[in-house]
């Protein structure tokens, strides 16, 4: 199985069992931006009635559930991994927090068609706000360049308005203007 392969058995096993999810991290960036290479997918999970367990044991022996989840410092939530047997790509699930962007995000989230399913993704806006914060957090520069590359391709379709809000909020709007600057002009608006 490789890592397109396990993403779709995710979102299958997800859409089986009814979990509000969205694919986030690089897969929502290369949907909207210039694809790059990843050793993760990663979701973002509404949970209520299923555990991540249930949703482990569904997808069978080829996924490894780490046993110790760990806490995701930008928005203050729960993080679980799975591991694809005999590679080294992981399944990344956040637990939806009560961040207000996090909240925000997820109810703004779209069904698009991507590896060949119908699946949840956040708004290209939503993405931008997500890699800048992520950037500033953890001093990414992966971020930064998926940030590039999405106002590259999509820059002209932006809500600029609502990014520019949350980048206040966030303390990330000097970069988001060093980045639209660093895009040629034809490609943005």
């Amino acid at each position: 199985m490789n890592s397109e392969e396990a993403t779709v058995a995710v979102v299958d096993v997800l859409e089986a069992l009814d979990v509000p999810y969205m694919l986030v991290g690089s897969f929502s960036s290369n949907f909207y931006g210039i694809p790059r290479a990843t050793e993760d997918a990663d979701f973002v999970l509404q949970l209520e009635r299923q555990s991540v367990s249930e949703i482990a044991r569904r997808l069978g022996p080829q996924f490894r559930l780490d046993a110790q989840m760990s806490f995701e410092m930008v928005t203050g939530t729960t993080r679980y991994v799975l591991q694809l047997a005999d590679t080294s790509f992981r399944i990344e699930f956040f637990l939806l927090s009560e961040d207000a962007h996090d909240q925000e995000r997820f109810n703004r989230r779209r069904r698009v068609r991507i590896l060949d399913r119908e699946t949840f993704v956040p708004t290209v806006e939503d993405v931008i706000i997500t890699k800048l914060r992520w950037s500033r957090q953890g001093q990414r520069t992966k971020d930064i360049e998926d940030v590039r590359g999405v106002v590259a391709v999509n820059g002209d379709r932006v809500q600029w308005d609502y990014v520019n809000g949350w980048c206040d909020r966030h303390d990330t709007r000097a970069t988001l203007e060093e980045i639209r600057r660093s895009v040629p002009p034809s490609s943005t608006v």
